[in-house]
């Protein structure tokens, strides 16, 4: 990452906010989320019928603050080969893919209900 005066007089390395060391010698742990491994999570799914006939998989019960759930619907969208999107604490995907998608959260790690 290039820094806006990188260079110049101007230029201020970044330091640590908590131990006040330049980034690239501070040994600081990671500040990350706690997160919620995700075989103690339980996915649901479901495919829904929008008008125009058009079919969609829904997956819900996932915590947002657990779980990446963008990162979960790029994993899903090119397992399934299809389009998708947020919609709040849902991941829908365009299309009816609920067995493809049961096998790859399993796969990932999650339990999925029935």
């Amino acid at each position: 990452m290039t820094r806006l005066f990188a260079g110049t007089p101007f230029d201020i390395p970044p330091r640590c906010d908590r131990c006040d060391e330049l980034e690239e010698a501070c040994e600081c742990e990671p500040l990350g989320p706690e997160r919620l491994p995700a075989n103690k999570q339980t996915a649901k799914v479901r495919a829904d019928r929008r008008k125009h006939k058009r079919m969609v998989t829904v997956i819900w019960g996932l915590d947002p603050e657990d779980c990446d759930l963008p990162e979960l619907l790029s994993k899903l969208k090119s397992a399934c080969g299809s389009g998708g999107s947020l919609q709040g604490e849902q991941i829908e995907l365009q299309g009816d893919h609920v067995s493809r998608v049961r096998e790859k959260l399993k796969e990932i790690g999650f339990k999925v209900a029935k």
